[in-house]
């Protein structure tokens, strides 16, 4: 259930600052989702690297992105001589921002006319790198929404604004994706890359404009670590593994992470190869998906401040997963245009809670260890989610391999193949989402009367805010 709280003396944050950590999540998302998605296609059907070393590939990626997110997090969570001046967080947000965003569209230019093992270590040393300067970005841009927006009514509310801005722009970059992408022209690909970068490179410098930290949150973090001193790495990471509540909402973000993973990379083998479609007509469904998204959006927020963030996610991960069931069997065009509809219908609901359960964890694990270790938290978080990855080259790989898949962008494929190829985009994520839901509502308990004695132990350990 939501909790009561009292704000009649809180200073609430702007909505300006909201809409800019808006814009850092939707930096963050786009490649994840949007972007990031057609980087196996990209590889193994135009760029033509054989399956077995995408698969190393991606695997490589995955466990390298398991190690650098926590550490990196680690590392860089504590005061420096700039903190009092610059923040705790921000400087660390403006350092990484214009190198991930550099080295992201490298990926998709490898050298032309190379052998295979080149373009398997061009692909595997570019994305370890632009991992590394991507994670200290998402690990302080996750770590300071917490701060910013400490009570269930600022995370509630923010989180609405952002998860309407996320997809529409999300939206806005796979329509034009729609529109460029060709399928056997890699130029084309690389002409979407430039038109991503660009835009990844407007979001951040739009973020850079609200993660300004006040002068008692800059105060609040210097003092907590003179206090405590800095908490050993091993030790944070064994406490917050401890926090039963901490480490069901991974599980839970692992899954849906792993679910849409699998979605996102299968999309484009979905229209080439089971509809047969030209990728334009990707662009009405996913425009009539955030329409849905939006248009839900008042009744998942409503439903939240009633029912509290518990029950809001596991409801909508069971109705998400229930959702991917039609993609095992439909065909027809306007049926692809209402599904679509109704799986991002209840994907708003778990998107919306996805900040505010975390949030709520790291707040549990700072009273454990007694200071904020927020990016860190992120970081192990986001070890959970390079999960995602690897899963994807597994499945890939024995689904491709099992089916007979022909990597040929003309090639027409077996029904054997096809059936293959909807295993990976709507089965998997379905159980995934369906089971994620049951855990979820079975074990996590930080709601009501826990939820409310956790914000007052906050407050007396001068750790809110």
């Amino acid at each position: 259930m939501a909790i009561e709280e009292d704000l009649s003396s809180w200073e609430i944050a702007s909505t300006s600052k909201m809409l800019a950590y808006a814009f850092g999540y939707v930096a963050v998302n786009i490649l994840l989702y949007a972007l990031l998605g057609t980087v196996w296609y990209y590889y193994q059907v135009e760029i033509g690297l054989a399956l077995i070393y995408i698969t190393i590939a991606f695997t490589v990626f995955a466990i390298w992105n398991m190690i650098n997110d926590p550490l990196l997090g680690y590392l860089t969570e504590r005061p420096f001589k700039w903190t009092k001046k610059y923040g705790f967080r921000a400087p660390w947000v403006v350092f990484s921002a214009i190198p991930f965003i550099i080295f992201y569209f490298l990926i998709w230019i490898p050298p032309a006319d190379a052998n295979q093992l080149t373009i398997f270590l061009w692909f595997v040393i570019i994305t370890c790198v632009f991992d590394a300067f991507f994670s200290i970005f998402n690990d302080h841009v996750y770590g300071g929404y917490t701060n910013q927006f400490p009570s269930e009514y600022e995370r509630r509310r923010s989180f609405a604004i952002t998860t309407i801005l996320m997809f529409v722009i999300i939206v806005l970059v796979q329509v034009i994706s729609s529109f460029m992408l060709v399928y056997g022209d890699p130029a084309s690909f690389v002409r979407f890359a430039t038109v991503a970068t660009i835009v990844l490179f407007v979001m951040v410098i739009l973020l850079f404009t609200g993660i300004r930290e006040s002068e008692a949150m800059k105060q609040m973090f210097i003092a907590s670590y003179e206090k405590e001193g800095k908490i050993g790495f091993f030790k944070t990471m064994k406490v917050s593994l401890k926090t039963k509540n901490f480490s069901i909402s991974l599980l839970g973000y692992c899954c849906q992470i792993t679910a849409m993973t699998l979605w996102g990379a299968a999309e484009i083998f979905m229209f080439k190869d089971v509809y047969q479609l030209d990728m334009t007509y990707s662009a009405l469904p996913r425009i009539v998906g955030v329409l849905c998204v939006i248009g839900s959006i008042p009744f998942w927020s409503n439903y939240a401040r009633k029912h509290g963030f518990k029950k809001t996610y596991w409801v909508a991960f069971i109705l998400h997963g229930l959702a991917f069931i039609p993609f095992l069997f439909i065909t027809d065009y306007l049926y692809i245009i209402i599904f679509y509809g109704i799986m991002y219908l209840f994907y708003s609901g778990e998107v919306i809670m996805l900040m505010p359960v975390a949030s709520d964890t790291y707040d549990l694990v700072a009273t454990r260890v007694g200071q904020r270790v927020d990016a860190t938290m992120v970081g192990v978080r986001t070890f959970f989610y390079r999960v995602a990855f690897f899963i994807q080259a597994i499945v890939f790989f024995i689904i491709q391999t099992i089916t007979l898949y022909n990597p040929d962008p003309h090639a027409v494929q077996t029904p054997l193949a096809q059936w293959g190829i909807r295993v990976e985009a709507a089965l998997i994520p379905a159980l995934i989402l369906i089971g994620a839901g049951i855990i979820f509502r079975k074990f996590y308990t930080l709601e009501g009367a826990e939820k409310e004695a956790l914000v007052k132990k906050l407050k007396d350990m001068g750790l809110y805010r």
